[in-house]
C-alpha cells in the first residue's frame, strides 16, 4: 500500500489524491524534512506547516518553495580546498563568482497579438511615477482590448505596477518622449523583468528618438542577451539644427491606432547659453506624440442589408469590418457604405512633452500639429479635432502665458496637466509602502523617523499666477491624478473617468487601523521609547566619572554581561590599545551575548553618523522593499551610496523630502558601487544628473563614483545623453593595501598578496580573478579619493573582493578618531557593508570588531542550496560572518523578494542583529538599542505573515 500523505498535507487536497503518487511523495518530502533517507520516510515534523517568520527554537524546519533538504554539489560548484584551509567549507558558485555562468540565449521573442479593430475598451490613464517625488516623470497607459502602449518609463514604474495590478506581461509597446534619467530610468529594469518571465523570457517593442540608440548601448554592457532590447530609432541625428522635416513620423500604423512622433528640438539664444554654459545633448530632443484611433463605423442598417437580397450572417460582420460582400443572389456587389450610417472620426490623443522654456518655440511652431488647431486659417478636410492632450511638462513651463495660449488654439480639447506639480506630496503614490512606514514610524519613530506622508510645500510663483491680477484667462485644464482615465471607447463613455483614482489616505487613518487590528499593539512605542530613556540614562551615568569608559548594556537575552579582559573587577575599562591588542582580546574572547558598547558609540553625537537604507530587497522593486541603496549620512561633512538601485532618488525623497534630498545629492562625497548586476547601479544615472542639474553654475567637482570596471563603459555610453558630471575609479584600485600607500600608511602587503592570502589565490578556487586585468592606474582620481576621504572625516574607506560574480567587491570605512569631552582620543566607528557574495573568508578579516556589518540575507536558512547556487547568503550565514568578525552589530539587507514585509530568522541568532527596513534610519548612537526593538516588531506582522504562508504552501502543492 502506498504510503499516506500527512493529515496537515491532506486538508489542502481532494480526497482522491490523498494517496500519494510518486512525484507529490517527492514534493511532501521536499516539504517536509530536513533529511532525507533511502528507507521509509517519516513525517514527524508535518505540524510545522504554517509556523511565523520569526520563529525561536521550537519551529525549526520552515516550509518555502524549493526548499531542498538532500543538497548535492551541482557542476560548477566548489565547497572546499583549493586555497588552504581559510575558505575550507565554503561552498560556493565557482563558474559564477568568475563570470563564466553564461547561460543558452532565450528565444526572447516578441508578443504577436492580432489586433481587434472593434476594440470595445480603449482608455489613456496616469500612471502617477513620481507624481509625490518628482523624481521622475509619470507614464502613460495607452488600453485596448488586446493591445497595451506605454509612454516613458522612468524609475519605480516595475514597483508601481506591482502595486496597482498593471500586468508588465501584457505591455506590447514602450515609447519615449525623451530619452534621459527622468523618463528612462526605469527601462533597464523593466527589460531585465520581462527576460526572466516565463520559460523562454519576453520582450517588447522600445520606440523613441535616435537618441534611444546611446540608451541601448549603455545598457548592453550589463545586459548580456542582446535579443532583450527591440530598439526603434526613428528621426534625425542628434547633431541637426532644426527639429527635421514639417512631416510627423509614422510609427505604429494598423487597424486600431495610428501613432506619430513631432520632434522639438530646444532653441537656445546666445544669452542664455553665455550665462548657463548649456550644451545641447542628445537627450535634449522631446517627442510629441498623437494617438489617432481607427474611424467609428456608423450603425448597421439591417433593413438596407434585406433590401440588397443580404440575410445576416457572416457577410454582416465582414460589412462592419469595411469590405465589399457579393449579395445572397450574387447580382450585385455590397459596399459598407450601401448599409453603414455616417461614421465618427475616432477619437485623437496629443502626449505633448515640453522640458523648458527653450523648447516652446519649436513646439509652438511644428507644422505637423496644425492639422489639430481649431483656429486654423486654413481650414481644411484634413483638420481633425483632439479630445485630449496630456501635457507632461514641469508647471514652470505649462503655467507661461505663452504656453497657456497655445494650449487655447485646440479649442475644447480636454488638457490634463501631468507634469510636477509641488502638491502631490501628501498622496503617497506606493501606498503599499507607505502604509507599512506609517506602521512602522508609529510603533519605532526612533528608527522610522519616516511616515511616509509629507506636507504641501508651496510652489513657487508662476507667470501665470503673477498674471492673475491681469485680465488674462488660463486655458481651463484639469490637474492629473494618479490612474486618472480619459476613456476613448466605448464612444458613448467618451471623456473623464476617476473611478480608479486611489482614495485618499492619512497617517492617523493608518494608525487607527492598525490599532483595531492589534489592539496590544498600542502599548509597544512606549516600551520601546524605554530602551532609549535607558541609554541616555547610562550615558548621563558615565560621563561624571572624567575617564575613558565603556558602556555597558543591560542585558536582554545573554546573561555574559562582560569581557574579563576588557573590564576588571570595579567595572573600570582598560585603556584602548593604540596597538589593536585589545580588539584582539575581545575578538578572541568574545562570549555570545557580548553587551560591551565600543567606546565610539559610547561617546557619538547624534551627528556623527546615521545609515539609512534607502533599498533592502534584491533582484527586482517589490511593493514594500525596493532595490538595494544605502545612504551614509555624515551631517555637516557630507553623505556617500553604497549602491545604488533604481529608485534610489525617489526613496531619499520619501526618507527627507524633496527639498531634504536635494540637499543630500548636492552633498554628496562619492557613490561606491559593489558590482555590475543592475539592481545594484541602475539609479546611478538619475542620481548623478540630477546633482549635475543642482550644481550648475556652482563651482564644483565632479562626484567620484567608485565602482567595478565594467560599470565605467555604462556610465561612458550613457554620459552621451545626459551630463553626469562625475569621475570613475575602478574598485580594484582600491583594495586596503593601495588605499594605505595612498593614504601615506605605509601597506605591508601589496594589493596581490592580499589576495593570495585568500581564496583568490593562484591555485585556488578563484585563482581566475587575478586574470582579470584592472583599470590603469588613475592617480588623478586616486588623489580625490584622498581629498573626499579627509573633507568626509574618514580614516580610510577601501574594497574588499567577495564572491559573488566577476568584480564583486563589499567596502570598509572607518571615522578618523575624535576626543571626547575629557580630552580623551575615541577610536572612530567602523562600518562594513558585504555586498552581494557567499559567506567570505576575505571579508570576516575586513570585518574585524566593525561596529557595524551590513550583510546581505538573500535566502532563508532551509534555502542554502539556492543561496550556493546563486553566491548569495542564507540568514544564519551572515549573523555567523559577523558574529565571527566580532561585529558589535549586524544589520541583514538584500531579502528575497519572496519575503516582501519581514524575512525568516531564528529568534536565538539576533542577541546583535537587526534586520533592515526600506526607509529604516540608524543613528550610531542608536546602535546600543538596536536589537532589543526587533522582537517587538514581529507584532507588527505576525497575522499577516501567517496567512502568506499558509498562501505559499498552498501554491507549492497545488
Amino acid at each position: 500500500m502506498p504510503p499516506q500523505v500527512p493529515s496537515p498535507l491532506r486538508r489542502l487536497l481532494p480526497l482522491s489524491q490523498t494517496l500519494a503518487p510518486a512525484p507529490l511523495l517527492y514534493l511532501s518530502r521536499r516539504l517536509f524534512f530536513s533529511s532525507v533517507s533511502a528507507a521509509r520516510p517519516t513525517f514527524t515534523r508535518a505540524t510545522g506547516i504554517r509556523p511565523l517568520a520569526y520563529r525561536g527554537k521550537a519551529s525549526r524546519h520552515h516550509l518555502r518553495r524549493g526548499n531542498s533538504t538532500a543538497r548535492k554539489e551541482p557542476e560548477g560548484m566548489a565547497s572546499g580546498g583549493g586555497g588552504g584551509g581559510k575558505d575550507a567549507g565554503v561552498a560556493f558558485n565557482k563558474m559564477r563568482a568568475e563570470g563564466r555562468d553564461v547561460r543558452k540565449d532565450r528565444s526572447m521573442g516578441l508578443k504577436n497579438r492580432r489586433a481587434n479593430p472593434v476594440s470595445t475598451t480603449s482608455y489613456v490613464q496616469i500612471l502617477g511615477t513620481g507624481m509625490d517625488t518628482q523624481d521622475t516623470a509619470p507614464s502613460i497607459l495607452l488600453f485596448f482590448d488586446k493591445q497595451r502602449y506605454i509612454f516613458n518609463a522612468g524609475e519605480g514604474l516595475q514597483r508601481f505596477c506591482t502595486e496597482h495590478k498593471i500586468k508588465l506581461s501584457k505591455i506590447d509597446h514602450i515609447f519615449f518622449t525623451r530619452v534621459c534619467s527622468e523618463t528612462a530610468g526605469g527601462l533597464p529594469g523593466l527589460v531585465l523583468t520581462l527576460a526572466g518571465m516565463g520559460d523562454e523570457g519576453m520582450s517588447v517593442n522600445i520606440w523613441g528618438p535616435s537618441d534611444l540608440d546611446f540608451l541601448a548601448g549603455a545598457m548592453k554592457s550589463f545586459i548580456p542577451n542582446r535579443a532583450m532590447l527591440h530598439t526603434h530609432s526613428f528621426g534625425v541625428e542628434h547633431n541637426a539644427t532644426s527639429s527635421q522635416s514639417t512631416n510627423a513620423t509614422v510609427v505604429i500604423d494598423d487597424e486600431v491606432v495610428r501613432i506619430s512622433a513631432m520632434f522639438v528640438k530646444p532653441r537656445y539664444n546666445n544669452e542664455a547659453r553665455n550665462l548657463t554654459d548649456i550644451n545641447s545633448k542628445p537627450g535634449d530632443t522631446a517627442i510629441v506624440y498623437s494617438c489617432e484611433l481607427a474611424e467609428i463605423k456608423g450603425k448597421f442598417d439591417t433593413a438596407k442589408a434585406a433590401a440588397l437580397h443580404l440575410m445576416p450572417g457572416p457577410k454582416y460582420r465582414e460589412l462592419q469590418l469595411g469590405y465589399s460582400v457579393p449579395s445572397d443572389e450574387g447580382d450585385t456587389v455590397v459596399h459598407p457604405s450601401d448599409v453603414l450610417g455616417p461614421s465618427i472620426p475616432g477619437p485623437i490623443v496629443l502626449l505633448v512633452d515640453c522640458p523648458t522654456q527653450y523648447h516652446m518655440h519649436e513646439l509652438f511652431s511644428l507644422h505637423s500639429l496644425s492639422h489639430f488647431y481649431e483656429d486654423s486659417s486654413c481650414q481644411t478636410e484634413n483638420a481633425k479635432k483632439v479630445n485630449c492632450i496630456i501635457h507632461l511638462g514641469p508647471s514652470s513651463v505649462t503655467n507661461t502665458v505663452d504656453y497657456q495660449n497655445w494650449m487655447k488654439s485646440f479649442g475644447t480639447t480636454q488638457h490634463i496637466m501631468a507634469g510636477h506639480e509641488n502638491k502631490n506630496m501628501e498622496v503617497p503614490i506606493l501606498k503599499g509602502s507607505a502604509r507599512i512606514s506609517s506602521r512602522l514610524n508609529f510603533v519605532c519613530p526612533q528608527l522610522f523617523p519616516s511616515s511616509g506622508f509629507w506636507p504641501v510645500e508651496t510652489a513657487n510663483g508662476t507667470d501665470l499666477e503673477k498674471d492673475k491680477s491681469t485680465s488674462f484667462q488660463a486655458c481651463e485644464s484639469v490637474t492629473a491624478a494618479n490612474l486618472l482615465k480619459f476613456r476613448l471607447r466605448p464612444y458613448a463613455q467618451l471623456g473623464l473617468d476617476r473611478a480608479s483614482i486611489p482614495s485618499l489616505c492619512s497617517y492617523e487613518e493608518i494608525v487607527d487601523e492598525l490599532i483595531s487590528e492589534i489592539p496590544e499593539i498600542k502599548e509597544v512605542p512606549r516600551q520601546i521609547s524605554k530602551f532609549w530613556q535607558s541609554s541616555v540614562d547610562q550615558k548621563s551615568a558615565l560621563a561624571p566619572a572624567g575617564k575613558h569608559m565603556l558602556m555597558v548594556e543591560e542585558p536582554w537575552i545573554s546573561k555574559d554581561s562582560c569581557l574579563p579582559d576588557i573590564l576588571d573587577e570595579q567595572g573600570n575599562s582598560a585603556k584602548f590599545q593604540d596597538d589593536g591588542s585589545l580588539r584582539e582580546s575581545g575578538r578572541r574572547k568574545r562570549p555570545k551575548g557580548n553587551s560591551e558598547i565600543p567606546c565610539c558609540v559610547g561617546n557619538a553625537t547624534r551627528e556623527d553618523m546615521e545609515i539609512t537604507f534607502l533599498g533592502t530587497g534584491s533582484s527586482q522593486p517589490s511593493k514594500y522593499r525596493n532595490v538595494s541603496s544605502i545612504y551614509i549620512n555624515l551631517f555637516a561633512q557630507g553623505g556617500m551610496l553604497l549602491d545604488c538601485g533604481e529608485g534610489t532618488l525617489g526613496q531619499l525623497k520619501r526618507r527627507f523630502g524633496v527639498s531634504g534630498a536635494d540637499e543630500a545629492v548636492k552633498n554628496l562625497r562619492c557613490i561606491w558601487i559593489s558590482h555590475i548586476h543592475a539592481d545594484h547601479h541602475t539609479g546611478l544615472a538619475r542620481v548623478l544628473a540630477l546633482r549635475s542639474k543642482l550644481l550648475n553654475g556652482v563651482p564644483h567637482k565632479p562626484l567620484l563614483v567608485i565602482g567595478p570596471k565594467q560599470l565605467l563603459r555604462f556610465l561612458n555610453a550613457y554620459s552621451t545623453l545626459e551630463d553626469l558630471d562625475m569621475q570613475f575609479l575602478d574598485c580594484r584600485q582600491t583594495l586596503k593595501p593601495s588605499v594605505e600607500e595612498l593614504l601615506g600608511d605605509n601597506a605591508t602587503e601589496s594589493a596581490t598578496t592580499q589576495l593570495e592570502n585568500t581564496m583568490f589565490a593562484p591555485g585556488s578556487r578563484m585563482e581566475n580573478y587575478n586574470k582579470k586585468p584592472s583599470s590603469q592606474k588613475d592617480t588623478t582620481a586616486l588623489a580625490n579619493l584622498k581629498e573626499i576621504l579627509h573633507e568626509s572625516g574618514l580614516e580610510i574607506l577601501y574594497s574588499v573582493p567577495v564572491v559573488h560574480c566577476a568584480q564583486a567587491f563589499g567596502v570598509v570605512l572607518r571615522a578618523k578618531e575624535k576626543v571626547n569631552s575629557v580630552g580623551k582620543a575615541i577610536p572612530g566607528w567602523k562600518v562594513v557593508y558585504s555586498g552581494d557574495t557567499r559567506p567570505c573568508p576575505a571579508l570576516v578579516d575586513a570585518s574585524r570588531d566593525a561596529t557595524v556589518l551590513i550583510h546581505e540575507a538573500t535566502f532563508e536558512d532551509s534555502m542554502k542550496d539556492e543561496a550556493i547556487a546563486k553566491n548569495h547568503s542564507t540568514t544564519k550565514e551572515a549573523i555567523a560572518v559577523g558574529t565571527s568578525a566580532g561585529a558589535y552589530r549586524i544589520i541583514l539587507t538584500h531579502f528575497s523578494q519572496r519575503y516582501p514585509k519581514i524575512p525568516v530568522f531564528d529568534e536565538d541568532d539576533m542577541h546583535k542583529t537587526c534586520i533592515a527596513f526600506d526607509l529604516m534610519s540608524v543613528n550610531l548612537a542608536d546602535l546600543p538599542v538596536l536589537p532589543k526593538v526587533l522582537p517587538h516588531l514581529k507584532l507588527l506582522f505576525k497575522d499577516e505573515m501567517v496567512v502568506e504562508e499558509s498562501d505559499e504552501v498552498l501554491e507549492a502543492v497545488v
